[in-house]
Formats: structure tokens, C-alpha cells, sequence
């Protein structure tokens, strides 16, 4: 019999790849950070001798759900201002806060929080958009979750800089720190064609290409950024990234709410991925990204929740019922994003935005071991005729029960451990002190 590191016994697995897939009362094979194997039970029982065994028989396994777009310290502004449209929310709530309150300590708080809240609904991979990127880098390390940071870049200074030779200065030396890190993948993050002038998004565009690195924007989020783009430069901001030559296959695309045929040529033409943010953009009355149409003419479409402050949680479950749900709403077509297509949005198609759908997104052999477990044997969930619609149509986030990262177990059971609960919400309560204070 071969040693290895675990063997996870389960009731069904669903391995994102071969598409549609579902495999019951088989078995997944780790060793060294790895996925060694998938088949069935007796036979696993025959081949391998493992460390460590996990027995979970009312359970389902998927890949772990990645969160392609967040600002993970926000958690700590949870509820600050809700209520309210986005640019009131922006320049009149948020953005003073920021000023106030954003430093090392509370990204560094905040970023802990949120990788708590995350892993404990089944995410095992975050993209991260915020001040202080170097903070919310070395949270993720000691946690030892996967996650992708962009450096934000802005024409004007903020908390972390006074403006962009700052940034690109102290962003490129963290992406030199990180370089060689398996779990952890600096990025540009210029904040959105409003906020960053042609010359600086130029830049962006030259370095991005010359290190093969990932650039993270929002864009086409309102319909008055598209009003004041055309405006202002005579044609819509997703133009414009194109002319400026910033819209490629390393390029993120946050929201998109606002899209027309000629976007969706764009987007087909340069091979840009789209972050799709229902929750966030349904509470800010934003608009709707056309997911369905985008996936019919072959744009990749991947999932986040945004920050917590206009979400206002990091539950990508959640978060894959809402695009399911709102898809059919807004194509009409009851048929469109099916369960296993949302469940792909969640983790492959996020594997594929970030550039690491070689590591992680499905359950194949040879990639890396980012996997969850969630428990589906409560009464409120019974009967189980397809168990990925129970994953997609139910609220389920707080039914995962086990989380691994590279085969690293960071959740047993709904207990953390890499990370301390009790300090977590110790912290929070500090900082939800100290904020209402001085307000």
C-alpha cells in the first residue's frame, strides 16, 4: 500500500472537471499539497495507507470557492453606511472613514477577520483590493490562505502614498518579496478609469505585459461612470482601457453592470475576465451584469462579494445563490446559469481570472489540494435529488465544515485553526468602539 498524507472519504464529490460530474462514495487521495487521486472508496481502501483519514459520509466535496473580488479589511466598516447610492456611499461615508480610521493595524484586523468569515464559508482563495497591501499579504500567509493582492493605484495620494510614483514604487517591491510564494501573487490594481488618469493606466498596461502580472479595475459599475467616461473622453471607459491597450487576458474586470454589444466585443476581442458582484451591486442599486450573455459569447465570468461594508458578508455561497438566481431574472430564461454553471463561476472560471487555473479551480489530479467539505445531512436539507442544486439553491455557507488549502486543514469540524476566534472578535469590538466614538 502507497503512504500518503490524507484520504478524504466522502458521499458525493463533485470535481468541476469533467463538467456535470458527480461522484458518489468515492475517495480523494493527498500527498505533499497535492491531489494524488479520485476513485472509489473500497478501492482507496486497497491502494493507499494514509496519515489521516477523514470519514464524512453526509458531506459533499468540492474545490475550494474562490472570491475574485473583495477589499477584505472593509469588514470592519460592515454596516457603517448603508443604505445608500454609490457615489453618496463613496465621497460622503466611505471614503471619509478611510481617511480617519485606514492604517497597518486596521488593515491588518480587518484582513484577519475577513479571511476568517471566508474560510469558514468555504473560500480558499481571495482577491484583495486595499490600502496597505503589504498587511493583508502577511495575514493571508500566517493563515495560510491562497490569495491574490493587487497594490492600489490611484493619480492622487490616499493612506498608503501620495500618489502613483508611490505606489508603483512599494507595489513592485512587494510583488519582488512574494515572487517565488506558492500561495501568494502581488498584482496592479488601479482602482477604476475615474480615478486614474491615461498615463498611469499606460504604465499599468507596459509593466502588467512585461511581468506577466494581473491588473484588477473596476469598471462599468454605474451607469454614470459610463456617462461622465463619454463626457469626458468621447467614448465608453471600456474603449478607452482597450485603446490604452490595459484590457488583455491578465485583465480583471470588477462589476460590470453596465454593458452594451460593442463591450461585449471588446471584451471577446481582448480576452479580459469579468468579476461578477450581484450582492454588492444590487444593495448600491448599481445594475446588472448580463452574466448570461456574457457566457454565451465566450467572456469568462467569475464571483466575488466585493467588501463587507456594501455586501455586507464574504459568503461566496450566498453570493452563488443571488448570480444564479438574479441570471434568470435578468436574461428571462429560467434555464440560465444552471447549478453546476454557478458552482464553475465560484472556482474554476475564478481560477481562470486570476491566472492559477493550472493550481486550483477543479479536483484533478496533480493540482494543488484546495478543497471543502460541506455537510448536507441536516433535516432542512433533506431530501438530496441533486445535491449541487442543495449547494447552489440553499443557504449553505455555514454547513461547510472542513477546509483545506495546498492539503493543509485550516477548518476541522467549523473550528479555525490558523486563526484565533476569540482575538478576532476582540478586535473587532475595538475597533467598532473606537470608530463610534469619534463619530
Amino acid at each position: 500500500m502507497t503512504p500518503i498524507d490524507l484520504l478524504i472519504n466522502a458521499r458525493w464529490i463533485v470535481p468541476v472537471v469533467p463538467e456535470n460530474r458527480i461522484l458518489k462514495d468515492c475517495a480523494i487521495a493527498v500527498h505533499q499539497g497535492k491531489i494524488l487521486a479520485l476513485l472509489p472508496q473500497e478501492e482507496a481502501a486497497k491502494r493507499y495507507a494514509p496519515t489521516h483519514t477523514e470519514n464524512l459520509q453526509d458531506h459533499i466535496i468540492t474545490p475550494g470557492l474562490i472570491n475574485a473580488h473583495g477589499h477584505a479589511a472593509m469588514t470592519l466598516l460592515r454596516g457603517y453606511a448603508d443604505d445608500q447610492a454609490l457615489d453618496e456611499w463613496l465621497t460622503k461615508h466611505i471614503w471619509p472613514a478611510e481617511k480617519q480610521w485606514v492604517d497597518e493595524h486596521f488593515v491588518r484586523d480587518g484582513t484577519e477577520l475577513a479571511i476568517a468569515e471566508m474560510i469558514k464559508s468555504g473560500t480558499t482563495c481571495f482577491a484583495d483590493m486595499y490600502f496597505f497591501p503589504e498587511q493583508a499579504a502577511q495575514a493571508a500567509l500566517d493563515a495560510h490562505i491562497r490569495c491574490q493582492i493587487y497594490f492600489t493605484i490611484f493619480d492622487f495620494p490616499c493612506a498608503w502614498g501620495s500618489g502613483p510614483e508611490e505606489y508603483f514604487s512599494k507595489g513592485l517591491a512587494l510583488h519582488d518579496t512574494f515572487r517565488n510564494n506558492d500561495l501568494i501573487t502581488i498584482g496592479f490594481g488601479p482602482h477604476a478609469p475615474y480615478t486614474v488618469g491615461d498615463e498611469t493606466l499606460k504604465k499599468v498596461a507596459v509593466l502588467a505585459q512585461e511581468m506577466d502580472t494581473p491588473i484588477h479595475i473596476h469598471l462599468h459599475e454605474t451607469a454614470q461612470e459610463i456617462e461622465e467616461s463619454i463626457a469626458k473622453y468621447g467614448m465608453r471607459p471600456s474603449q478607452r482601457l482597450m485603446d490604452l491597450g490595459l484590457l488583455s487576458p491578465l485583465t480583471q474586470c470588477a462589476h460590470m453592470t453596465q454593458v452594451d454589444e460593442i463591450d461585449i466585443a471588446i471584451l471577446q476581442q481582448s480576452g479580459a475576465h469579468i468579476i461578477h458582484c450581484p450582492e454588492s451591486n444590487l444593495k448600491l442599486a448599481s445594475g446588472f451584469c448580463p452574466v448570461d450573455k456574457l457566457l454565451k459569447a465566450g467572456v469568462n465570468v467569475a464571483l466575488g462579494t466585493d467588501g463587507a461594508a456594501s455586501n455586507n458578508d464574504l459568503d461566496l455561497f450566498s453570493e452563488l445563490k443571488t448570480a444564479a438566481l438574479l441570471a434568470k431574472a435578468v436574461s428571462g430564461n429560467a434555464s440560465a446559469l444552471d447549478a453546476h454553471s454557478a458552482l464553475r463561476m465560484a472556482t474554476l472560471n475564478g481560477a481562470k481570472a486570476l491566472g492559477i487555473d493550472d493550481k486550483v479551480g477543479s479536483l484533478e489530479v496533480g493540482k494543488q489540494a484546495d478543497l471543502i467539505a460541506v455537510h448536507l445531512g441536516e433535516p432542512d436539507l433533506q431530501p438530496i435529488h441533486n445535491p449541487i442544486s442543495q449547494l447552489v439553491y440553499t443557504n449553505v455557507g455555514h454547513r461547510v465544515s472542513h477546509v483545506w488549502v495546498n492539503g493543509k486543514c485550516l477548518m476541522q469540524n467549523r473550528e479555525l485553526l490558523t486563526l484565533n476566534e476569540r482575538e478576532l472578535k476582540s478586535k473587532a469590538r475595538h475597533w467598532q468602539e473606537k470608530i463610534q466614538a469619534r463619530n
